[in-house]
């Protein structure tokens, strides 16, 4: 979609279609609400300045969309689609899937919400030294990063909503 098609897109239709993106009303009404934009690089200002006013709440609920890492999600539609791409290079190998489910349930039961991780651009041994890392956080330290996996996720698939090249942030390992 350019930049065209995306100012002009009915209110309804972009709602959704950026609910897919990152499942937080309030992000998405900036979105939407700040049509028309100059260019693409407007609108992708718009949307990571909107990612700072994200709550504790707003991240948990828009967990909720998110399947397990290493597991597809069944609810079909645009995000399932979206999350399956990302997943793409995850590995589906016995051990890895095995690590990645004792990983999950050692997650989950930790902090009580699903792994989170940009998951695009990254092996599954990188994953699964960025879960293990990550079980060491403290509860905020580890609500602030999903926060930010959350956001690098949400701009990625915004990007690719608007046929951009991905871009991914550089691989790294969060605190």
């Amino acid at each position: 979609m350019d930049i065209d098609a995306f100012n002009g897109s009915a209110a309804e239709e972009l709602t959704e279609t950026l609910t897919a993106c990152a499942d937080i009303p309030a992000w998405v009404a900036a979105i939407v609400d700040g049509r028309p934009y100059a260019d693409t690089d407007a609108l992708l200002r718009t949307a990571e300045g909107a990612t700072a006013f994200w709550t504790a709440d707003d991240v948990e609920r828009a967990l909720a969309q998110h399947p397990r890492i290493g597991e597809r999600s069944d609810r079909g539609g645009a995000e399932a689609a979206m999350s399956a791409r990302e997943q793409s290079g995850v590995s589906q190998e016995a051990d890895v899937a095995e690590r990645l489910r004792a990983g999950n349930a050692a997650y989950e039961e930790r902090f009580d919400r699903v792994y989170l991780v940009r998951a695009a651009g990254r092996s599954a041994e990188e994953i699964l030294a960025m879960l293990e890392q990550r079980l060491t956080n403290d509860p905020q330290t580890e609500l602030e990063v999903t926060a930010g996996q959350l956001r690098e996720i949400a701009m990625l698939r915004l990007r690719g909503l608007l046929d951009l090249p991905a871009d991914p942030p550089a691989t790294r390992m969060d605190p």
